[in-house]
């Protein structure tokens, strides 16, 4: 069974910390991403941020984005995966977290992200629809 190291994508950008949203949905728009990890100062991952954040606790709420930091909606402690964890593992940990990417950690550092079109890609049909429908599941 693939790692999440053989298949993630290891071409990662962060937003900062202190970076508004605006620049964070600019860098997303500009890299045709969905999310992206939050990383502080020092390169330690804080929490993923999605387009959808923005626009729910954001600009629904009637707030500026440009006045509001990736670092406010950072929340406690990002589900990540291990490196040389299995794609088993990757299923079981996006199904009970119901999420569609998760960053990969090598020790502390981010080296990728998986997302489920990278498992999908990697794994037989039925263990993939599973997870879509644990993580469509609603609370």
């Amino acid at each position: 069974m693939p790692t999440a190291r053989e298949i993630m994508t290891s071409d990662v950008t962060c937003v900062r910390e202190q970076d508004d949203l605006k620049a964070a949905a600019r860098r997303m728009a500009e890299l045709g991403v969905g999310s992206l990890p939050i990383c502080g100062d020092d390169n330690r991952l804080k929490g993923m941020l999605t387009d959808r954040d923005i626009v729910v606790k954001v600009l629904a709420e009637g707030r500026d984005p440009g006045s509001v930091t990736a670092g406010e909606l950072a929340q406690g402690e990002a589900v990540t995966i291990g490196a040389d964890d299995d794609a088993a593992e990757i299923l079981r940990t996006m199904g009970k977290h119901k999420v569609r990417r998760l960053p990969v950690i090598d020790g502390r550092e981010l080296v990728g992200i998986v997302a489920v079109a990278d498992v999908a890609r990697s794994l037989p049909e039925r263990p993939v629809g599973d997870l879509i429908e644990a993580i469509s599941e609603r609370s």
